[in-house]
């Protein structure tokens, strides 16, 4: 049984809409940033210190009250489902030990939600690989969580992602800021105040368009997408009308534009917690460090160490 499937209070909201209660993760992408590693173990799975990266995913929509997890796998990522999966060898070894920390840790992976999976043959844009949820969310809401970032615990984004799509029934975005000179990077929204009643559960806009990457000069805001939606089960047949778009790909970005200009009701939470990105090297290597020197059994000796390093390093030395 997973850590939240008894809680049945936390699914309704207060307008009697019932909460998101099912998260798909698409993680069939075949990371070449990341190769050769990727070439064998799925980016999802590179350690974050001593705990993958999906675990982390994973472990926010439970906290958000979620405990069905559908992760869209490719080719070569069944090592992925692997990881929630139960390893009586293992326990048993650790259990003789007398190791009751390890113990807990393997365990907890399997005790976090249950886990399903479905296939993409093919990968031909998020809309693409959203669209393959259909037959396990229904026409319900569900929320789409990016397997290549996440927020601190401590700073959750999820719940009001949760109450604010059930209060509207339409479609829920995040954005964070970002350099006006960084718009590029990004997919950048241009917005407008909030709905009054809508104010009290966080920093909330209303989406009037997206645009992909604009130049700086261009961009209608420094608002970017972060990525985590909530969405309604509509979204499905918006995708089944979307053509191709960027790429040569079917765009989650698009089929929402869709909705939006056939009247559903587009929101965004503005997120002002720590985002952590490992969808690129650099960003991968940030979030082991900061999450590394924050830890309570590591960061001390690791600060330490990392600060003689960067010195050793300014004089030219090996830091080592």
């Amino acid at each position: 049984m997973s850590e939240h499937s008894a809680n049945p209070s936390s699914t309704v909201a207060a307008t009697g809409r019932p909460l998101a209660v099912k998260a798909v993760i698409p993680a069939a992408g075949l990371a070449t940033r990341f190769l050769p590693a990727t070439k064998a173990v799925p980016k999802e799975l590179l350690p974050v210190v001593d705990r993958p990266v999906l675990q982390y995913i994973v472990e926010e929509a439970t906290q958000a009250g979620i405990g069905d997890v559908l992760l869209i796998t490719g080719r070569g990522k069944t090592s992925m489902v692997d990881h929630f999966d139960r390893r009586p060898d293992l326990e048993t070894r650790l259990e003789e030990k007398g190791d009751t920390e390890r113990l807990a840790a393997v365990r907890r992976p399997s005790e976090l939600a249950e886990i399903y999976t479905v296939r993409q043959p093919e990968q031909l844009g998020l809309g693409h690989a959203v669209g393959y949820a259909e037959s396990h969310v229904g026409d319900q809401p569900f929320a789409v969580l990016l397997g290549d970032e996440f927020v601190k615990p401590s700073e959750p984004l999820l719940p009001a992602m949760l109450e604010l799509q059930a209060r509207t029934g339409g479609v829920v975005l995040a954005f964070f800021e970002v350099d006006p000179a960084e718009t590029k990077r990004y997919g950048i929204a241009s917005v407008e105040p909030a709905e009054s009643e809508l104010t009290d559960i966080g920093e909330v806009v209303k989406v009037t368009g997206m645009v992909e990457k604009p130049q700086p000069e261009d961009a209608p805001s420094n608002l970017a997408v972060l990525g985590r939606y909530v969405l309604p089960g509509k979204i499905f047949d918006a995708i089944r009308r979307t053509k191709p778009g960027s790429g040569g790909e079917i765009q989650l970005t698009d089929a929402m534009e869709l909705l939006r200009t056939e009247g559903t009701p587009v929101h965004a939470i503005v997120y002002r917690g720590t985002r952590y990105d490992t969808g690129m090297p650099l960003g991968y290597l940030q979030t082991v460090v900061q999450i590394a020197a924050e830890r309570e059994d590591l960061g001390s000796e690791f600060r330490s160490w990392l600060a003689d390093f960067v010195k050793a390093d300014a004089a030219g030395g090996s830091g080592t």
